[in-house]
Order: C-alpha cells, then structure tokens, then sequence
C-alpha cells in the first residue's frame, strides 16, 4: 500500500477520488459525491463539471454522472510522432487563431474516436475553451468526418454499418454510445462524406456540444499523407454563413504552409 504523500492536494485528490467513484459505481449524483467526499454540493459540482469537461464524466438524461469516454479510451499509439506533429503545427495554428481570432484544434482519428491533440485558444472574452485531450465521436465532430471522408466505403462499412447481430454491434470505448447505422442511415452517411471529400472541408453545426459550431480540413504531409485535422472552433453566435469560405480558406493556407515543417518533424 502507497503511503499518503506528505503534501497532498485536497483538490487533486477530491477529483480522483471521484473517478473511482464512477468506476466502481457507474453512476454519480452530485448528493453522493458530496456526501463521499465531505464537501459542500457546490465543491462536488465543480469537480464533477470539470471532469465532464475533460471527458472523464458525461451526465446522462437524470442528470446523474456516469464514466466518459476517456476514461475508457485506449492509449495512443506512435507517441514520439504525435509530439513532433503538434510541436510541427502549434505555431501555424498560433498564427491562425492570430488571424481569425478564435479557438483552433489540431485532432487525429482513431477508430471511432476523434482525439484532439492540441488547442489554441482565441483571445476574445466569448471563445471555445481548450479542448486538448477531449474525445469526440468522429462522425460529428468537423475534423472527424474529414478524416473518415479518406476512408474507403468497406472500411466504413466495418466501422459503422450494422447487419443485426448482437455480436456485431461495434461501440466506441465508451460502451453507453453504439455507432452502428442501420444500412438507409448507412447510406446517407457515405452521401455525406463523400460531399465532404468533394469539397475539402467539414461542419459540425452544434452537433457535439450546444453553442459550438466548427469547420475543420485535413492537414497532409509532403506525400499526400492525412496526418490530422485543424479545425477553427466558434461561439454559434457569432458563427454565419458567410465566415464559412473565409475560415476555410485560412484553413487551406494553415494546412499548406505547415507541411514542410510537418515533413522536417517527421524525417
């Protein structure tokens, strides 16, 4: 048994205490844990808004806590690649946000996932907050459906078509969310990306989280290699759709003016 550190965190210590909680519980409500943790609802809400926020809690249709999908989520292969690719990016997406003013993400895929791996917050007092670790599902997230759009249809037929069968019912790593299509929805959904491959670029239109829009494109490497998605990320209040050609052109621009430093990170 690890002895108590000598200087302990109450505030770390709380928030972990609650991730065990809702592994071992499944579900949370906010009497509980504070009850659990001896502290006023008001501290317990708090925590438990911040783990929603990393992904780490989702609040269910009772407004109860249950466990998100990070923390079931795999861990990320190729480490060391994903490191040279954000340290090859932040500063364009720096220099993006600079010229849009607002939030910009650079995400991956992974399987039915999209990771964001990093963010750069606008500086306006309204903006999208930091999302660098959230997960998202990749159907409805922008940069998501760009990286799903490469994909061939049999690859998203494994992904997300259903043929009926219990066992063949694929889930995220977060078991509550099932992502299988019936085949009329199926189909919809390759018509979808398919518009998204013909013009480059993605919308997600509140489609993860109210008040939130998002354009996001694919970012390549010298060869031609997908190796991620930037999105620009805008309060729905001041997203229109005449911002959508002008973002997406910086989008475009973002993309190609980091790919030699993508290839020199990469070598």
């Amino acid at each position: 048994m690890e002895n108590k550190p000598p200087y302990p965190l109450q505030s770390v210590d709380n928030a972990l205490r609650l991730l065990q909680l809702l592994r071992d519980h499944g579900v949370l409500r906010v009497s509980e844990a504070a009850e659990e943790l001896g502290t006023a609802r008001s501290t317990a809400h708090r925590l438990l808004a911040m783990l929603v926020y990393r992904g780490f809690a989702i609040q269910d249709d009772r407004r109860g806590y249950v466990p998100g999908p990070a923390l079931s989520a795999p861990s990320l292969l190729g480490g060391p690649r994903r490191q040279l690719l954000r340290r090859a990016l932040l500063p364009h997406m720096d220099a993006l946000c600079d010229r849009v003013n607002e939030t910009v993400n650079f995400m991956i895929r992974v399987g039915v996932q999209t990771r964001f791996l990093a963010t750069v917050e606008a500086h306006q007092v309204l903006h999208v907050g930091d999302r660098q670790g959230t997960i998202l599902p990749a159907h409805l997230s922008s940069g998501g459906q760009v990286l799903l759009a490469e994909l061939s249809e049999s690859q998203l037929a494994e992904l997300y078509l259903a043929d009926g069968s219990a066992e063949s019912r694929a889930t995220t790593p977060d078991a509550r969310e099932d992502v299988r299509m019936p085949a009329t929805e199926f189909q919809r959904f390759l018509k979808a990306l398919r518009a998204t491959r013909e013009r480059g670029y993605a919308l997600n239109i509140e489609a993860t989280e109210a008040g939130i829009c998002a354009i996001g494109a694919g970012v390549t490497d010298g060869s031609g290699s997908l190796v991620g998605a930037l999105s620009i990320a805008v309060p729905a209040s001041r997203f229109a759709p005449d911002r959508i050609a002008p973002l997406v052109m910086e989008l475009r621009r973002t993309a190609e003016r980091a790919r030699p430093d993508i290839d020199l990170h990469l070598m």
